[in-house]
């Protein structure tokens, strides 16, 4: 395949459809119009496509010669930001911007396809292509329980991100833990109102809370091995009506987050602390999880060869680097649970222009140059995968 030639007289297409899909962001199980263009688009290239997960789209390119599977996922939600840049084509929904770089995700993938479904006759096996919804709230447990590693089976899943904390033209992927586990929590805890100025007569859930924000700083610090990553981060703090009123509850939102096999006993210590702390003040507490995303860790024999096609992509396997690890997650872990996986960060900050600013921020933006080589990743990692 001249992948490169090809991609490079799509390029003009694959900036323009990143751009519209900027300039119409949608929020996670929103994404109407983005999976209404997805659909289309697939539908022009005749690849059988579905809805799948509400708003995702499921693509299935089959080769001329029967084998293996893989498949190729593209997250395509906004984040509930106003966009502050000054672009022709900045977001035109107030309160809704693509702060992320899915829209690129979304326009590289389509773009994949369209070279993909050029040369099926040349593709023995099949290629599925995920266009996912949800990525910020994990909607891919939600196309893995509907069925999209299925009929037929898929044996292996490629990821990629823009990543702008990497100069464009550099690639980055390492096998094992890459982007953390993330448990998210609501706490309650629930003491006895009164009057301030007869504190005595009252139990303080604000106080009670205060000791347990301190106190359960020290899992991390103290029973988690120091070389194993964790974070316990507490991010909302609700109490209270009036200066002079004790209330009754507080509740304290935030994230357990983990970035090593087995980290979930945090959850078991993180309570332990909370009872404790709560009985001494003589308080109760009702504590709740939420699973956003499970510990991503690429499998090793994925990773080889998609380094290898990462190589081939740059030209240059020194630019193809192994230091990307994060305590952001990403739910593409639950396509990595289910079957061997790799997911990639692809740089696309200008190494010439302005420092970026970061991923879910109201200025975020990224080096278009940098969709060529996301796409031409994703190529490389099929046809290589399917021929091997």
């Amino acid at each position: 395949m001249a992948i490169k030639q090809r991609l490079s007289e799509l390029e003009p297409e694959l900036i323009a459809l990143r751009r519209d899909l900027h300039a119409h962001p949608e929020l996670g199980f929103q994404e109407v119009r983005t999976q209404a263009k997805v659909l289309s688009g697939l539908e022009a290239l005749q690849i059988p496509a579905r809805a799948v997960a509400d708003t995702g789209v499921l693509g299935l390119l089959q080769g001329s010669r029967p084998g293996r599977t893989i498949l190729l996922r593209a997250d395509m939600d906004a984040l509930p930001i106003h966009e502050e840049n000054d672009l022709p084509y900045r977001s035109t929904t107030d309160g809704v911007m693509h702060a992320c770089g899915h829209d690129g995700h979304t326009a590289m993938l389509l773009t994949a396809a369209k070279v993909l479904a050029e040369h099926r006759d040349r593709i023995a096996g099949s290629i599925k292509f995920a266009f996912q919804p949800n990525e910020e709230d994990a909607g891919a447990g939600r196309m893995v329980a509907e069925g999209v590693l299925e009929d037929p089976a898929v044996d292996a899943a490629f990821g990629l991100h823009l990543w702008n904390s990497l100069p464009t033209g550099t690639i980055d992927l390492k096998p094992g833990p890459i982007m953390a586990a993330s448990h998210y929590f609501t706490l309650t805890i629930r003491g006895r109102g009164g009057h301030a100025g007869f504190a005595h007569q009252s139990i303080d859930p604000i106080l009670t809370a205060a000791q347990v924000i301190q106190a359960v700083q020290a899992v991390q610090t103290r029973e988690v091995d120091a070389l194993d990553p964790a974070v316990i981060m507490f991010t909302a703090l609700r109490a209270g009506s009036n200066s002079t009123i004790v209330p009754e509850t507080v509740t304290l939102n935030g994230s357990i987050r983990f970035l090593y096999p087995g980290g979930d006993e945090i959850r078991d210590r993180f309570e332990r602390i909370i009872e404790h702390t709560c009985k001494a003040h003589r308080a109760d507490y009702e504590l709740t999880f939420e699973v956003g995303n499970d510990l991503l860790s690429n499998n090793e024999t994925m990773t080889r060869l998609a380094r290898e096609s990462a190589a081939a992509v740059l030209g240059d396997s020194h630019s193809v680097t192994a230091i990307v690890k994060t305590m952001a997650g990403e739910d593409f872990a639950a396509f990595a649970d289910a079957v061997p996986a790799a997911f990639a960060f692809v740089g696309a900050r200008d190494p010439d222009g302005e420092i970026p600013y970061p991923h879910h921020h109201p200025r975020f933006t990224f080096d278009e140059k940098a969709l060529l080589i996301g796409a031409e990743l994703y190529v490389h990692v099929a046809k290589q995968f399917l021929e091997t």
